[in-house]
């Protein structure tokens, strides 16, 4: 397994994944519900999670080349959404990529609070956990795999990212009680950071082969 790689990809997932940042929309759709069906809510949000995950590590990459898209194209492009995001979480603004829009976040909330709604799917699997984001860093970072280590390193990533989200959610009751919001503030700018820094990586190695002049 490319250990280096393993590493690489599970920082840049769990900074864009955030499993922290996203507990508190989790308890806000889930509110007024039992500690049983937000736990079967939690385990519904990383299954639907894993499979959307499956489905863009295994069609990425074919997706890119019926389109005409290099990797390196993709690269600049991903870096380019990855850095409005960290600059998003650094000033403290949400995505609305991945949060939607204010009016948006209010039909979801009116919605979670109908007994029969599942926000396990819409909103929280998809976009909130993957959306954009998720989805540019999981292509790009299979696609810098090299040879079964390298792909089975980035698998390696997104389960144990979907294992830490799995566990956050499902003790969301007791977790929140205890993380601040000055907490989640630091945890959030930090992430912030860590995603700038892999979008500036990635947009300055697609551009070095597009145009290598600038090399």
């Amino acid at each position: 397994m490319d250990t280096a790689l393993l590493i690489k990809a599970f920082g840049a997932l769990f900074a864009i994944m955030n499993p922290f940042a996203h507990l508190p929309l989790f308890l806000s759709l889930t509110t007024g519900r039992s500690v049983a069906s937000q736990r079967r809510t939690a385990l519904r949000i990383a299954g639907y999670s894993a499979v959307i995950c499956a489905v863009f590590l295994a069609t990425g990459t074919s997706v890119l080349r019926f389109f005409g898209v290099s990797v390196d194209h993709f690269r600049v492009a991903g870096g380019l959404v990855l850095l409005t995001i960290g600059l998003s979480m650094l000033s403290g603004a949400g995505f609305a990529a991945h949060e939607g829009s204010r009016r948006e976040r209010s039909e979801q909330e009116e919605h979670a609070h109908d007994p029969a709604s599942d926000v396990s799917f819409f909103p929280m699997a998809f976009p909130v956990v993957v959306g954009p984001g998720t989805i540019t860093t999981i292509i790009v970072m299979d696609a810098q795999a090299q040879g079964l280590g390298g792909h089975v390193a980035v698998v390696a990533a997104i389960a144990l990212v979907l294992v830490v989200l799995a566990v956050v959610l499902f003790f969301a009751a007791q977790i929140g009680q205890h993380l601040s919001l000055s907490l989640r503030m630091v945890m959030t700018r930090l992430m912030g950071m860590i995603l700038l820094s892999i979008a500036v990586a990635m947009m300055t190695s697609g551009l070095t082969v597009l145009f290598p002049g600038i090399a």
